[in-house]
């Protein structure tokens, strides 16, 4: 258990395996006068309903989003089956969600009046202007296969504010992902968080990645369900595995992690992962 503040920012995390426990000692980490938000993220090895049950009785009506991860970046550095959190403080930002509960029938009609609604909200709380002084954040159920719709139709929606977030997981199994909104898990979702704040901040992008020259080229795929048959006119999954010189039995998610694809957008990558072979 361990816990850090920051300016109108408190991280906490708990080890504990079971689901009241962890979420007791969650709550005893960052509940103070002026908190307004938790936004967290756990282990899918949790008894879900119970921790939900457990969240929303440990923080008493304080709102919280979250979603289950495949490994948890805590205060201690990175953590397997734990949950880590993070506290704001409402004197420091207005904070608006939303969920999206049927991601394969969002539209930018439904993004530009969730963004409409969201912006509001916060415009309401008359803590600081919304341009240059607001992001996003989004939490997508990660075995949806359809990310890319959804953020498309939020960015445009967006516009100028800044816009981040990843995939929910579920360890290392690919089988059920969840994100948390309303005091429940929910399957085949989003969340969006919008962040309004007087405080400096800056979104960015990092990974730990090096390119090697070689280029993969999709020439075989169904779009729709996020499947690629072809790289370089060769069945994907041999071409691959020839490029990194393993056999194609050899392919597991611990190969995948490191020998990610990307895609270069101008002079910067993003990681396109593979789920299986």
């Amino acid at each position: 258990m361990q816990q850090a503040h920051n300016d109108g920012v408190v991280s906490a995390m708990s080890q504990a395996s079971d689901a009241r426990l962890a979420a007791q000692e969650l709550a005893r980490q960052l509940l103070h006068p002026h908190l307004g938000f938790v936004l967290f993220f756990c282990s899918a090895e949790y008894d879900l309903r119970e921790l939900a049950e457990a969240l929303e009785q440990g923080f008493g009506g304080i709102r919280l989003v979250g979603c289950t991860s495949a490994g948890e970046i805590t205060p201690l550095g990175y953590g397997r089956n734990c949950v880590t959190a993070v506290g704001f403080d409402h004197r420091h930002f207005s904070i608006a969600t939303g969920l999206i509960d049927e991601m394969e029938r969002f539209s930018l009609i439904d993004a530009q009046q969730m963004v409409e609604r969201l912006v509001g909200t916060c415009r309401s709380n008359t803590l600081a202007p919304i341009k240059g002084h607001t992001f996003a954040l989004t939490l997508l159920d990660g075995l949806s296969s359809r990310e890319e719709m959804v953020l498309a139709a939020l960015s445009a929606a967006l516009g100028d504010i800044p816009h981040f977030g990843g995939s929910a997981g579920d360890d290392n199994y690919l089988t059920r992902t969840h994100v948390y909104f309303g005091g429940a898990f929910h399957h085949g979702a989003a969340v969006v968080v919008l962040v309004n704040t007087w405080l400096d901040f800056e979104v960015f992008t990092t990974h730990h990645i090096l390119p090697r020259h070689e280029k993969l080229v999709v020439t075989g795929a169904d779009s729709a369900q996020r499947r690629v048959f072809e790289l370089n006119a060769e069945p994907a999954a041999e071409e691959y595995a020839r490029h990194i010189g393993v056999p194609v039995h050899a392919l597991d998610y611990r190969v995948f992690a490191a020998h990610p694809l990307a895609v270069r957008i101008h002079d910067q990558y993003y990681v396109r992962a593979i789920q299986q072979v």
